[in-house]
């Protein structure tokens, strides 16, 4: 069994990215990695290279600055990326720049790749989530945060990244997955205020095409207010160990106040639902799940 790991990056240092996290998580469990490095204004590669991997293969790209609307360049940009992936390939391990893998679930990911790799109906691996907020203290638990997505995909059967990449389509259909116990660590809201700002500056430009909202947006100030969450819950497990060094390091403080609630009545009852029956009604999905 093969398995190739993919990811796509640009501007890591200036956007704060734990990419070198989200590539040591899964160094384990792939027999390469390919890393897409986008025309960065800052040291990216020089970053990348200091992961001392023969695994580790770079490629390059120019993100193309006429697609600004809803994050779809990050979906052309996986695809570029996943054209690299050899033939003799039999996954593919798709991560972003925020996301890590706990070593504890390295052995379950890989027992689920081997148990269902002749099957031809499983086309990806379904993992869990948990979308980190603020701080490494707290996640989001409300229906803002998608709790599964694919982040293995069989090679060779046309299954492309899709919208945001958040996801993966096959000619526009959802993909058959299989739910594996196995959680993604997302990342991407922890940042102190300023260096969130930056991000979300630097950014906007894929997210929206209006070149005035982009300006106003970047004149606005140099601060995010993590005040604005809808529901959060205290984090009671242990981070990955790639983690350490980063969370070590960690300059900012902010508290929550984890009973307050701010949600619509309609999604405040779905939350509820949620929460005594573990079912999540009504979402939008890039999958169906054939097993679990």
């Amino acid at each position: 069994m093969k398995i190739t790991g993919v990811a796509i990056i640009k501007n890591a240092i200036i956007n704060d990215y734990p990419i070198l996290e989200a590539i040591q998580s899964i160094l384990p469990m792939v027999n390469e990695m390919i890393v897409s490095i986008g025309d960065s204004e800052d040291k990216t590669e020089e970053l990348i290279k200091s992961i001392d991997s023969s695994k580790i293969r770079i490629v390059h790209s120019v993100w193309d600055k006429n697609i600004r609307t809803e994050g779809s360049v990050l979906a052309v940009e996986t695809n570029k990326a996943l054209a690299n992936v050899s033939v003799d390939t039999d996954w593919i391990f798709y991560i972003q720049g925020d996301e890590v893998i706990h070593e504890k679930y390295h052995h379950s990911i890989l027992q689920a790749a081997e148990k269902h790799l002749k099957n031809k109906k499983v086309e990806g691996l379904l993992f869990n989530y948990l979308h980190f907020y603020g701080t490494y203290d707290y996640v989001g638990d409300s229906r803002k945060w998608y709790n599964v997505e694919t982040r293995i995909i069989r090679n060779n059967c046309g299954i492309s990244s899709y919208r945001d990449a958040q996801g993966f389509r096959k000619s526009n259909k959802k993909i058959n997955v299989a739910k594996i116990d196995a959680f993604v660590y997302h990342y991407g809201w922890v940042k102190s205020p300023e260096r969130m700002k930056i991000k979300q500056k630097k950014v906007v430009e894929f997210w929206n095409d209006n070149d005035d909202l982009v300006a106003n947006f970047r004149n606005s100030a140099d601060y995010y207010d993590f005040s604005e969450f809808d529901s959060l819950k205290l984090f009671k497990g242990t981070h990955p160990e790639v983690m350490k060094k980063r969370i070590a390091e960690k300059n900012w403080h902010i508290d929550f106040d984890i009973n307050k609630k701010q949600m619509k009545l309609k999604y405040r009852i779905l939350y509820l639902i949620e929460k005594l029956t573990g079912k999540r009604l009504f979402v939008f999905k890039n999958h169906t799940i054939i097993y679990k």
